[in-house]
């Protein structure tokens, strides 16, 4: 099998699709049809993934998990009107894993080991900010920890944030190997936050009904157990709360309706159920759940243009994929997929069927996809309307991925080599207020890089 990363239309025939893009390899330039495997580019062409010649301060850096630290930067990349600079907003961050932007300029990033930072004034408060849940489980060598941030709609008025995070079970016996062995579940907690160095009027608005983990095995893992939360936090335009929730390498719990694991929810700002979630009258379900069927959500932005909810999820042995949510629908993991399960046996119903939403963009190989957002600024006019998701699987990808779409919303192009030449796992790519891109970078030398337009030659 061709060793790079594919990336298919949605359609009901995804079948024919597939076994098209998993035979056919084109060599081409880093952009090109979204359902071709990228092709490596001649070398040190602009914006080439290996090895591409930026240009800038420093040595770019080092890849993999807790990988060399980055240079100082700044570097170029890019041709023409998609030439742009990488700066380092700042580096001294630990795994950070969300980020949030605050009208007054400064930028709220979390710490997977469990702490939350400040940027001001693009410098790094050294001292984390206090008040956050004792109960975090987060240690070395485990995916959980503190996760997603994100403000509520009215945080200028009500300066309330909220963030996601693994909370550990409150019986240590529950957890007597916090690294390998703890009983946990996702929560999601709420607090005031004036601008200074504590919080207030901390609470879950969420402890869900997914605790797994612990000492007497969960049946039906697969694989690691500290790991898959998922956790990613946005709000829509009428002030609703969607949480992605992870299996935990569960498979089968994402069909499982009285388990939030494997789900969308939907929740009103002080963790209500809306009434008008779509099992709220069927009691077979949980009533926060507004979707099913997923594997890992490490992704979930609402478009500016269409209010529709995008969301990215890593399949196994293949299938990372981006879907558009809807009210109600399944997404199809364990039953169906486009990757192979651990053991190396196709999904049970085959790569889609009757009743299962098939996404709009595909990978296979995976990338390990994570965060992900669609452009809407003014920085970058060539980019309105652009998928960009995070990757950070060594191998297949280490870089940011631009998905191009035409009129129809329907994926025609990708490039895959922004920031590739940095060689690090990118856990978050979000455009900012100033319409700027902020990247996070998933490595224990962690950091906030910041795409910035480089003004052509005059």
């Amino acid at each position: 099998m061709n060793r790079h990363s594919f990336v298919g239309l949605r359609t009901s025939a995804r079948t024919c699709l597939i076994a098209s893009a998993l035979f056919v390899a084109i060599a081409g330039p880093t952009v090109g049809l979204a359902q071709q495997a990228p092709a490596a580019p001649p070398q040190g062409a602009p914006g080439a993934g290996a090895p591409p010649q930026g240009r800038g301060g420093g040595r770019a850096g080092g890849g993999g998990l807790g990988g060399t630290p980055l240079g100082d930067g700044p570097w170029e990349y890019g041709g023409g009107p998609n030439r742009y600079r990488v700066t380092v907003l700042t580096k001294g961050l630990d795994h950070p894993w969300g980020i949030a932007f605050a009208p007054d300029g400064s930028v709220l990033v979390t710490e997977r080991p469990g702490r939350l930072r400040v940027i001001r004034n693009g410098k790094l408060d050294p001292t984390p900010i206090s008040g956050l849940p004792s109960d975090i489980w987060s240690n070395p060598g485990q995916l959980g920890g503190l996760l997603d941030v994100a403000l509520h709609p009215n945080f200028a008025q009500n300066h309330l944030i909220y963030f996601a995070y693994s909370k550990q079970h409150a019986d240590p016996a529950q957890c007597p190997n916090h690294v390998q062995t703890c009983l946990a579940t996702l929560a999601v907690g709420r607090a005031r936050w004036d601008g200074g160095s504590s919080l207030a009027d901390v609470k879950d608005i969420i402890v869900t009904k997914g605790w797994a983990g612990g000492p007497d095995g969960d049946k039906g893992n697969v694989g690691p157990r500290s790991g898959s939360f998922g956790s990613r936090l946005q709000f829509d335009k009428n002030g609703f709360l969607f949480i992605t929730s992870g299996d935990r390498n569960i498979p089968a719990i994402s069909q499982d309706p009285q388990s939030h694991n494997g789900k969308i929810l939907r929740l009103r700002d002080d963790g209500s159920v809306p009434p008008d979630n779509p099992f709220v009258n069927d009691k077979r379900y949980l009533p926060e759940i507004w979707s099913t069927g997923h594997r890992n959500p490490l992704g979930l932005y609402f478009h500016p243009v269409t209010g529709a909810l995008w969301e990215s999820e890593e399949g196994p042995q293949g299938g990372d994929e981006v879907n558009i949510i809807e009210k109600g629908k399944n997404y199809g993991w364990p039953d169906v997929g486009l990757g192979r399960h651990y053991t190396g046996e196709n999904m049970a119903k085959g790569f889609s069927g009757p009743g299962y939403e098939d996404p709009v963009v595909f990978w296979v190989p995976a990338i390990a996809i994570s965060g992900l957002s669609i452009y809407d600024g003014d920085k970058f006019p060539q980019w309105k309307g652009q998928i960009f998701v995070g990757a950070m699987r060594n191998g297949t990808g280490q870089f940011v991925a631009r998905v191009t779409l035409n009129a129809k919303g329907l994926p025609t192009g990708r490039d895959h080599g922004m920031l590739a030449d940095l060689k690090q796992r990118i856990r978050e790519v979000k455009p900012g207020p100033d319409g700027l891109v902020y990247v996070l970078t998933d490595e224990t030398a962690g950091a906030v890089l910041r795409i910035e337009p480089v003004a052509p030659p005059q």
